[in-house]
């Protein structure tokens, strides 16, 4: 199958990691001269279609310089230790809490075979394989990379995960922000503009590390962004403040349901969620139908209440 890839300015393209369904998630290719920096790496099913771009692009495998993972979720970094063994010459740029389970995936593995067994997970993600220690870099708070003068700079990116980064492109005043900014899907843009939704997956969902991740991002005064899920979104104030909001509203859910039983709870998140979410898709002027909204949001909606329930549940215990 030929990749699907959308190419910016900037030498940005957003490759599509075929995973799911058409535009839901990929990587982001940054080419700079005769050099090259992938930003998430998809699954290990994604990885020939990114290198048929890249040679689409002129450049052989040998010109990656970085392949940087916004955090370690598998969607993201599933395809990492294939990526690198297709790229001779790079290294991979990972936080540090994510560091351990490139080089040795053993934990990551053990826990995917047991949320969707083996066999499903094989078929999701591949076998995953880790990446030499030696080929590992650590991504700190406000380090700087460049590739052929083109600097690219880190920010630890809590809220969705703790292993999360976010990379600031100065070139383009461009954020590349995997999860921590949110969710924008190409089938919901209207003539508004892009929409975007928080993500809130289990276990590390934190509201207020995330509101601090959504300002810092927006500090930079960034003209795009660029979400794992899925390709640009301008206007990031606005989408900002969108965010912002529905974070408001989904707290506002789990307050409403979080001392029910694990069973009933569920249920009534997804159905709570799933009714903000259509309203500010109307408000947004989407005109898919109720039933197509929630075919396209019913995994978001399902891990987002998951995490919304472990977040809820591990507060209390805290008290």
């Amino acid at each position: 199958m030929s990749a699907l890839y959308f190419p910016y300015e900037f030498g940005i393209t957003a490759i599509d990691a075929q995973y799911v369904r058409p535009k839901f998630a990929g990587s982001h290719l940054i080419v700079e001269g005769d050099q090259a920096v992938f930003i998430d790496t998809g699954t290990n099913y994604s990885v020939p279609g990114f290198m048929e771009v890249l040679k689409e692009k002129g450049l052989c495998a040998e010109k990656v310089r970085y392949i940087i993972l916004t955090h370690i979720h598998l969607d993201h970094a599933g395809g990492a230790g294939a990526l690198m063994k297709a790229c001779p010459n790079a290294e991979l740029v990972v936080h540090g809490r994510g560091r351990r389970h490139m080089i040795d995936p053993s934990v990551l593995i053990k826990g995917t075979y047991a949320v969707f067994g083996k066999e499903n997970a094989v078929k999701l993600y591949g076998n995953i394989s880790g990446v030499p220690e030696s080929r590992v870099l650590t991504a700190e708070d406000e380090m700087t990379l460049s590739f052929n003068g083109r600097k690219l700079l880190f920010i630890d990116a809590p809220g969705h995960a703790k292993h999360h980064i976010a990379i600031w492109d100065e070139k383009s005043r461009g954020f590349f922000t995997g999860d921590a900014f949110g969710l924008s899907y190409r089938d919901f843009d209207t003539q508004q503009g892009e929409f975007i939704l928080p993500t809130t997956t289990p276990i590390h969902f934190d509201p207020q590390a995330m509101r601090n991740t959504i300002d810092r991002i927006l500090s930079y005064r960034p003209e795009a962004i660029y979400p794992t899920h899925f390709g640009r979104a301008c206007e990031p104030e606005k989408l900002g403040a969108q965010l912002h909001d529905l974070i408001d509203r989904y707290l506002e859910i789990i307050a409403a349901h979080g001392d029910e039983s694990p069973e009933s709870r569920h249920v009534n998140l997804q159905k709570e969620m799933g009714k903000v979410l259509v309203a500010a898709l109307r408000k947004h002027a989407v005109t898919l139908s109720e039933e197509a909204c929630l075919h396209l949001l019913a995994n978001d909606i399902d891990l987002n209440a998951q995490g919304l329930a472990h977040w809820w549940d591990t507060r209390n215990k805290q008290r």
